[in-house]
């Protein structure tokens, strides 16, 4: 891309057209340009068009045939964990026991004395040992050291007996295992240890790592899920703080707890909270065994666990409409989501279904659907704000969902289709750091789904990714370059553009020009993902690729 510059007004007031390239606009599908005016679209549309804004406009940049889409809405991400992992000892890779024992060794080695030990991302359903490492060997390979492991989904945990000797009464806590990972209220309470421990420097520097990392994927918003069993107070404050206050990425934040009336509603508001909502849970994951079921796991005589019952759901839903803030809570089993529906169905039959359609309440992951689940989602205007990179890690006949659950089961996770179908608004996000932030890759995951019947068309993945987040924060006035929206938007080096659909047939009256569809990049798997050369968010530039 080449720039040229007329005169250097304010950034949020410059006048920039940007010409040469392909513009993924609904207004026009064959846009080649915008004008970008006070942080908002002024037009999009053709070359020819564009010569009459060139005089009058601040900047020219020639995008030399990039793409430009909106900015991605990554819906679902813990940004500070995700800046911890990005910047300290990452087990998402590793091949074995032995290799997770050594890199714990190596970051151990290397970290200041005195600090609590970090990490994340371990999983041993795909290691050969099957197993997660015992207390013992986390000791000897941390030195002695307090060392906080999170599963991958980081609804368990493994750690050293330096850090249990920080949490006193642990053994009492439910989810307490002598040597296997914790749950339930133990994780909570040595999570709580371990964050504790990060300075506020350290937080900051996680949450500027995060959150760059994410403008460099052409993500322009995120929705933060905090709350008190997650993270903390001030952790969700400094963050929201941080990202009023530097160039970056937009932060939507969601704090996880219960509301009763309308005190606690004014307080989740005072927080700077979007909502009382995101991981407010209601069972636990699957991966864990902690995800509620209406039937035992297939590998374990259990049913999981279940934090909030259908009274519990209704009462919060119930406040939270009352008092104008949307609610939300996390729900992956299928009991869960039972639990979940029934309880804003009893929120609706006390305050009308109008007013609870209206607050557009979410749900977050709502792996374990059924059609009738699918079908109170659809009817209470339930937002699915859904991982599909999910299914890309575990799914499949031989992924960790077909051992939790059986292949039967497993077969019916996560049925974007089905959903679309319904009328059920989704939202993308990641839950980085359980899954990475990747946009393009999680549009990929939902395109090509492990099992076919719940793929959707690139189009329908792309808008969940992008007008599906604002839509779930109540913005349906962005998401999409169109005037008058926020010039949010990302600038990418692309292949050719093409129209995908699971349906061939579809896709062949997309291509045709009379279908006036834009075209997206080809994320057939084993293709390259587009790369990105320019984030903005409200017209000012939050990452500019090196070199470029």
């Amino acid at each position: 891309m080449t720039e040229h510059n007329a005169s250097t007004p304010r950034a949020d007031h410059r006048t920039v057209l940007l010409r040469g390239g392909e513009v993924h606009s609904p207004a026009d599908p064959f846009a080649t340009a915008m004008v970008v005016e006070r942080g908002h679209v002024a037009w999009v549309g053709s070359e020819g068009a564009a010569d009459a804004f060139a005089p009058g406009v601040d900047e020219v940049v020639d995008l030399e045939g990039a793409l430009v889409t909106p900015a991605f809405t990554d819906a679902h991400v813990h940004t500070t964990s995700t800046g911890l992992a990005l910047t300290g000892l990452d087990l998402s890779g590793t091949r074995g026991l032995a290799d997770a024992l050594e890199r714990v060794r190596t970051h151990a080695a290397a970290a200041p004395a005195g600090r609590i030990l970090l990490g994340h991302g371990w999983d041993a359903t795909r290691w050969p040992e099957q197993r997660p490492p015992s207390r013992a060997e986390l000791d000897e390979a941390a030195g002695g050291r307090p060392l906080y492991l999170p599963r991958v989904d980081v609804h368990s945990a493994v750690v050293t007996t330096a850090l249990l000797d920080l949490v006193p009464g642990i053994t009492a806590l439910a989810g307490y295992h002598p040597d296997a990972p914790l749950t339930a209220d133990a994780h909570h309470a040595v999570r709580a240890a371990a964050h504790a421990a990060v300075t506020p420097r350290q937080r900051a520097e996680a949450q500027r790592a995060a959150l760059a990392h994410a403008a460099s994927l052409g993500i322009g918003t995120v929705h933060e899920c905090a709350g008190p069993e997650i993270s903390s107070e001030e952790d969700f404050t400094a963050l929201l703080k941080l990202a009023a206050d530097e160039p970056g990425p937009r932060v939507f934040g969601y704090w996880a707890e219960q509301v009763a009336g309308a005190k606690d509603a004014e307080r989740i508001r005072e927080l700077g909270a979007s909502g009382a909502a995101g991981d407010l849970f209601v069972d636990g994951s699957l991966g864990s065994h902690t995800a509620c079921l209406h039937s035992p796991y297939a590998d374990a005589s259990h049913t999981g666990t279940a934090f909030l019952d259908t009274a519990a759901v209704a009462a919060h839903v119930t406040a939270c409409t009352e008092a104008g803030l949307q609610a939300g809570f996390h729900a992956i089993g299928d009991a869960a989501l039972t639990s979940v529906v029934d309880g804003v169905r009893a929120a609706a039959d006390t305050l009308g279904l109008a007013r609870v359609r209206a607050a557009r309440h979410r749900v977050e992951h709502a792996e374990m659907l059924t059609p009738a689940t699918i079908a109170a989602f659809a009817e209470f205007a339930l937002t699915a704000s859904v991982q599909p990179a999910f299914d890309a890690a575990w799914g499949g006949e031989d992924g960790m969902y077909a051992r939790r659950l059986g292949a039967e089961r497993a077969r019916t996770l996560n049925p974007y289709a089905a959903l679309l179908r319904a009328g059920v608004p989704l939202a993308f996000g990641s839950d980085s750091p359980v899954t990475p932030l990747d946009p393009w890759g999680t549009v990929r995951a939902a395109a090509f789904h492990r099992t076919p019947e719940h793929r959707v068309s690139v189009r329908a993945a792309f808008t969940a990714h992008t007008r599906g987040g604002w839509r779930a924060v109540g913005r349906d006035d962005a998401g999409t370059l169109v005037p008058g929206a926020p010039a949010d938007y990302a600038v990418w080096d692309a292949d050719a553009l093409v129209v995908q659909a699971p349906d061939d047939r579809v896709a062949r009256w997309s291509t045709d020009p009379r279908s006036g569809t834009p075209g997206l990049p080809d994320l057939t798997p084993g293709a390259q993902l587009p790369v990105c050369l320019r984030t903005v968010v409200f017209g000012q530039t939050v990452y500019e690729r090196p070199n470029e």
